[in-house]
């Protein structure tokens, strides 16, 4: 297996500590793994051009073997991951947005295509059974519609700070965990 270099995308707003993208940098950075949490531009009011341009030039970049994305940032991977010539050992794709969100802020970045591929070997989307963005039937139709698994976690409104989500072991452990040789596409 290559060297895991990971790429951690907020979404609206940031990730800011004590959220478990913060946490789950500061726990790859402590085992030594190369590890990228930038601050996307004008994270209250994105623009959905920016974050692909900026997100495109940080693979390049950092050339992650491993992608996080939270909320917002799950979307932009959406829109982005076909234009993206790369191949992720593992994507995590946690508390995606329903198709049509109607938040003024980001309404730009809806509704969002569905990749033909999200462009990794391995891929896990985490979603909660009272999520105020996306319920689970929607969760259900949207993990359904990318052909991938899903770990469904009770009562965890959005997985982030505001919803008790400091830290998230699983995220950690699934990143830690050696990959399995069946590919999802």
């Amino acid at each position: 297996m290559r060297e895991k270099r990971v790429l951690i995308l907020h979404g609206l707003g940031g990730s800011d500590y004590p959220h478990w993208q913060a946490h789950l940098a500061i726990d790859l950075i402590k085992q030594n793994t190369p590890v990228s949490f930038p601050a996307l531009p004008n994270r209250d009011k994105p623009k959905l051009k920016e974050w692909k341009e900026f997100i495109k030039k940080e693979i390049e970049h950092f050339k992650p073997t491993i992608v996080v994305c939270h909320s917002l940032a799950n979307i932009v991977w959406f829109h982005i991951c076909e234009e993206l010539d790369i191949k992720l050992d593992k994507l995590m794709l946690v508390a995606p947005v329903r198709m049509n969100c109607d938040i003024k802020e980001i309404k730009e970045f809806f509704p969002y295509p569905l990749p033909k591929s999200l462009k990794s070997k391995e891929v896990i989307m985490a979603s909660s059974t009272n999520d105020p963005y996306i319920n689970v039937e929607e969760a259900i139709r949207l993990q359904s519609k990318l052909g991938i698994g899903m770990k469904l976690l009770e009562e965890a409104g959005h997985i982030n700070a505001a919803s008790g989500y400091g830290k998230l072991d699983c995220a950690l452990d699934w990143i830690n965990q050696e990959q399995e040789c069946e590919e999802n596409h």
